[in-house]
């Protein structure tokens, strides 16, 4: 059996075992933008309203095979927000044209069909090429634009990316769950 020999040299191997873990440059604290509510004139800054918090946005839909997750984010937010979560909807009509209706129909849906409590916003453009701001900035910090409806991102207490789940993670699943519980 011959042996294989890699080009590889002590310098390089010190070099990779005893590098410091690369630090995140400062960032754009992504809270900073204003947005109005759902189905009001009242436009609050994120950054006041929910600076220091973790941050969970999502982009819903009320006619998706997603729409379901309404139930899950509701029940994410008031399991955890007496520990600093909130969770905010960004209803969109950028995927399936599955939000057509005013945001008073928005409002209503999620409120008596799901007991949504958490904050809703006004409907806003996600997806690549015509995302507002808040979405733009998401999408360039988490390496990626949503693709469907229900796309979540998660924030750090200092408004940066801590991660972001496509639209079939469950709000429920292991895997926000538990990086939530990290953030907290």
């Amino acid at each position: 059996m011959k042996s294989v020999q890699f080009p590889i040299n002590m310098l390089t191997l010190l070099a990779i075992f005893s590098a410091a873990p690369l630090q995140a440059s400062p960032a754009k604290d992504l809270l900073d933008f204003d947005a109005r509510r759902l189905g009001s004139d009242e436009t609050v800054n994120l950054k006041e309203a929910y600076g220091g918090k973790v941050v969970l946005i999502v982009n819903t839909a009320s006619k998706c095979a997603f729409t379901g997750q309404y139930e899950g984010l509701e029940e994410l937010y008031a399991t955890y927000r007496d520990r600093g979560l909130v969770v905010l909807g960004f209803p969109s009509n950028d995927f399936g044209g599955q939000e057509p209706g005013s945001e008073a129909q928005i409002r209503d849906f999620c409120r008596l069909t799901y007991s949504v409590k958490f904050p809703m916003f006004a409907k806003t453009a996600v997806k690549k090429g015509k995302a507002d701001g808040l979405f733009t900035a998401l999408a360039e910090a988490a390496g990626r634009y949503p693709k469907w409806n229900f796309h979540k991102y998660l924030l750090d207490r200092d408004g940066r990316v801590a991660g972001d789940y496509l639209s079939f993670t469950s709000p429920q699943s292991a895997t926000i769950v538990d990086a939530v519980e990290k953030l907290l």
